[in-house]
């Protein structure tokens, strides 16, 4: 996967992989052979311990991604059971994302469309150049973006999430991070020093304890009140109890820095 010169760019250092979705001539469709390409390089990536950071980003500049690829034998491939596992994976990257345990950046170099919007909201945090555009422009072409509603109701309001799956509308990134579901929008020059910015936060951090926070977030996020009280009460013990949460506490008392051991 490392290094690879198909679909999907593959690249480690500092401790960030950065995946770069590799079809700026279909605008960085997802085609089954790229959604295929994701999925491993992000089980790699979860496997990797050098690796404590993700980021994915599009080549080129028109997109990160304009969703499912039409012509690619993935959303409408031939025959009805082909089109619904090639669909099923592409769900799959959700599952995938949200159980990774390392924080993901979604690097908006160009618009996230259809299911490259879901794709972006389902990672942790996303940058966006200036000028860039999110929306599910699917029901024009008789499709509803069915499968990336799953991600977009957990992270756009109700109102704004209606008004571009029933309208079309494409909104500016802008728009999101008003709404807060785009973190940051910067300077398309200032792209990559913006990313890298948001990654050194996240390197600063307790692998340990972001893995833990991380994955009770999204544990959590469908679970009835008491249920999700229990839940990260029982979490909140665990996190007391690693190595990293004593440190921490040194460190300050100390006033020092911490020295994460990620245990």
């Amino acid at each position: 996967m490392t290094g690879s010169a198909g679909p999907l760019l593959y690249d480690r250092s500092g401790g960030v992989a950065t995946l770069t979705l590799n079809r700026p001539e279909a605008r960085n469709a997802l085609s089954p052979a790229l959604v295929e390409a994701l999925l491993a390089a992000l089980r790699e990536a979860g496997a990797d311990p050098e690796v404590r950071v993700v980021v994915i980003t599009g080549a080129g500049d028109r997109a990160f991604c304009a969703g499912g690829d039409l012509g690619g034998g993935g959303l409408l491939a031939e025959g009805v059971l082909a089109a619904h596992h090639a669909r099923a994976r592409f769900g799959e990257l959700f599952r995938t994302l949200n159980r990774l345990g390392k924080p993901v950046v979604a690097r908006l170099n160009g618009d996230a469309l259809g299911g490259g919007f879901g794709l972006a909201l389902a990672c942790d945090l996303v940058v966006a150049a200036d000028g860039v555009r999110l929306g599910t422009p699917e029901v024009d072409l008789g499709l509803f973006p069915h499968v990336i509603l799953a991600t977009l109701v957990r992270n756009v309001p109700r109102k704004v999430l209606l008004r571009s799956v029933l309208c079309g509308e494409k909104l500016p990134a802008r728009e999101g991070e008003r709404w807060g579901f785009v973190t940051e929008v910067v300077p398309r020059g200032d792209l990559d020093a913006a990313t890298a910015r948001w990654t050194a936060r996240l390197l600063s951090k307790s692998p340990a304890v972001l893995r833990l926070g991380r994955d009770a977030f999204y544990a959590m996020q469908d679970m009835e009140f008491e249920q999700g009280l229990d839940f990260l009460s029982a979490q909140l013990t665990l996190n007391t109890l690693a190595e990293d949460a004593m440190e921490g506490i040194s460190a300050f008392l100390q006033k020092r820095p911490p020295e994460w051991k990620g245990r």
